[in-house]
């Protein structure tokens, strides 16, 4: 978030002639009135300053006189869709952000709308029974179990659109139809959804060959529909791009302390002892990008895993390379799992 909102301040005394140089001097047409605190007070545009001047108010009006004092707001984590979509609605330029009743950032059209996009699919897998998380699974879905008040698929689908995605693709069979009545075709999002659906589990790769010959062909990222991450799409993208691999996973660095003292020998003879040693693994994030050529050879209806898939590639000596994690990643697997997650979309989201 840039800091040029704040060349738009002024305070609540300020002239309306002074707060019209302001204006002028900024590329949005609007001043943003705050108190010492930064507290919003109001929001000044061009309009209601010529509407000032209808009114023949004169130029030494306090502009607390003459700016709207009920502006729309939002909070500052609020998502770039659910902005997008307010702007849309009441024909806005900007939307002041606000924590804990202070003013923090402006939020504008222009950034959202003029952002990179990707035609890129999105594949997200939704049609586990989620059987650890029962009885919470009994009658939902895991991925539309709320975190924070929402639903971790939709923290998910938002999350992608941020980074510009806007073509998904779900994969459904658990009480698929709750999953398509919540997101529908994803016009509330302002982005395109649709859906394939396994009469019966196919592994966590067989609904590759359930994607319709229409999709894009490009490189598709694929994810579980149960994690809770910050990762950086684009990146991870442009990492796949250059890598030039078949596939790409996604990868996060796990540790394990073994309880006991470690022994390597060599035949009968101890050659080292180790007293509980701290490894440190990859392990796999349920996050890849796969190639169309890749995704072409999954027949339809097929029984398979995507560790199987990946490793029949290798065999075939095809590039799959690793994305390591570093940012926040969580699986929503066990309800220990669901209870973290609680706390963490607190914080981090």
């Amino acid at each position: 978030m840039t800091q040029l909102w704040k060349n738009i301040l002024v305070p609540p005394s300020t002239t309306m002639e002074e707060t019209i140089k302001v204006i002028d001097l900024g590329a949005l047409k609007l001043a943003l009135v705050v108190d010492s605190d930064e507290t919003l007070l109001g929001v000044v545009t061009d309009g209601d300053i010529r509407r000032a001047l209808i009114r023949h108010q004169s130029m030494d009006t306090a502009i607390i006189d003459v700016m709207n004092k009920s502006p729309l707001v939002a909070d500052v984590n609020t998502t770039k869709a659910r902005l997008l979509s307010l702007m849309k609605k009441n024909s806005l330029i900007a939307i002041p952000l606000i924590k804990n009743n202070k003013l923090v950032g402006l939020e504008t059209l222009e950034k959202i709308v003029y952002k990179p996009t990707y035609e890129n699919p999105i594949f997200l897998m939704a049609g586990g029974f989620g059987t650890r998380l029962r009885p919470l699974t009994n009658d939902c879905p895991k991925p539309l179990l709320k975190l924070g008040g929402k639903p971790i698929l939709e923290t998910i689908i938002e999350n992608f659109i941020n980074s510009g995605f806007h073509n998904f693709y779900i994969s459904t069979h658990f009480l698929s139809e709750k999953i398509k009545q919540h997101f529908g075709d994803g016009s509330d999002w302002g982005v395109n959804i649709e859906y394939v659906y396994e009469e019966s589990p196919l592994g966590t790769a067989g609904a590759l060959g359930l994607l319709p010959d229409s999709m894009p062909k490009l490189p598709v990222i694929m994810m579980n529909g149960d994690l809770l991450t910050k990762v950086d799409f684009e990146h991870l993208l442009s990492y796949h791009l250059g890598q030039k691999s078949l596939a790409t996973m996604c990868v996060t660095e796990y540790e394990y302390q073994v309880p006991y003292g470690v022994v390597e020998s060599v035949g009968n003879q101890v050659v080292s002892m180790v007293e509980k040693p701290l490894q440190r693994h990859f392990i796999n994030a349920g996050i890849y990008v796969i190639n169309p050529e890749l995704i072409a050879q999954v027949e339809k209806n097929q029984i398979i895993d995507m560790p199987t898939l990946i490793e029949q590639k290798i065999a075939e000596n095809h590039k799959v390379s690793i994305f390591p994690i570093h940012e926040y990643w969580l699986d929503i697997g066990k309800m220990n799992d669901f209870n973290q997650a609680q706390i963490d979309v607190r914080d981090k989201f």
